[in-house]
């Protein structure tokens, strides 16, 4: 395996684990516009501020496809830290000429470590889960903004673990079919075949509360 050589950088440590840059100002100016791929490279050396760059950036977008396919919020924080640590120890290991993208890197780990928590948990067969409550067209106009998020959310949740990554992928974190076949390690025709199979859910659940999906939700 090849790599990174850090002469540049002199590191004298570790913290947690972790190596830590000795000069502050070998670290990059907050000021200047580095791409994920040399922010990379500067975390493998041990730049710290390198690390907190790439943290602003993906960090809220990971918390949110964790809890998405977790339902919880404190999990998604676990998840979504465990996931940049690893970014951290494996920083010297990244591949800038690679086809990936550091998000997309990011949303597999964090993908994996969700559906490692899933399977960990005690599940319940789809046909033992019950319906989705029937509420009228009425009700729902008075439904909060909140109160629909938890609707789509237990939706998302009534869905087989792969549909429902591959929706929260495709939809709320917007990526494409290609990247989302490179996140679940599938091929793209793999992917719309999954996605085809969730919408169908989705309208279904939807139609069992009087609204349709996609355009009330």
């Amino acid at each position: 395996m090849k790599l990174i050589r850090c002469r540049e950088v002199g590191l004298i440590g570790t913290v947690g684990g972790l190596a830590r840059p000795k000069e502050v100002e070998e670290e990059p100016e907050r000021s200047e516009v580095v791409d994920d791929h040399a922010l990379m490279a500067m975390v493998a050396c041990g730049q710290a501020l390198a690390f907190e760059e790439l943290t602003k950036r993906h960090l809220r977008s990971m918390v949110a496809v964790a809890q998405r396919i977790l339902g919880s919020a404190a999990e998604a924080d676990e998840v979504a830290q465990e996931a940049f640590l690893r970014l951290w120890k494996q920083a010297f290991k990244w591949d800038a000429d690679g086809a990936a993208s550091v998000k997309t890197w990011l949303s597999r780990v964090t993908t994996n470590l969700c559906l490692d928590r899933l399977r960990q948990r005690r599940t319940v067969p789809l046909e033992e889960a019950g319906e989705v409550e029937d509420l009228s067209r009425g009700v729902m106009d008075h439904l909060s903004q909140q109160d629909r998020k938890k609707l789509v959310q237990e939706m998302l949740e009534r869905l087989p673990e792969r549909q429902r990554v591959a929706v929260i992928l495709s939809y709320f974190e917007e990526m494409s079919c290609r990247d989302v076949a490179g996140v679940m390690d599938l091929t793209q025709g793999a992917v719309e075949s999954l996605l085809v199979r969730a919408r169908k859910s989705l309208r279904e659940s939807a139609r069992a509360t009087g609204l349709v999906w996609g355009e009330d939700l």
